[in-house]
């Protein structure tokens, strides 16, 4: 698998223009327990929340219904 082809697939179905509408929010409940178990994880970078994993901000990933965790913690 090529590297690319492995970091679509860490993704998910997400896309950052996906936080453009709202309609593809989870609810609050929903992004605060994801959060919370990245805030735990010792692959996210505390500087800037985001995920050495993937490279996504966090803060913004967890809201998204098509996001999933390259770790499958969430």
């Amino acid at each position: 698998m090529s590297a690319w082809s492995e970091y679509k697939q860490k993704l998910g179905s997400a896309r950052p223009w996906h936080l453009l509408d709202a309609e593809n929010y989870v609810d609050d409940q929903v992004s605060s327990a994801r959060y919370e178990i990245c805030l735990a994880c010792p692959e996210l970078i505390n500087l800037t929340k985001q995920c050495k994993q993937c490279g996504c901000f966090m803060t913004m990933k967890v809201r998204l219904k098509g996001a999933v965790c390259p770790l499958q913690k969430w």
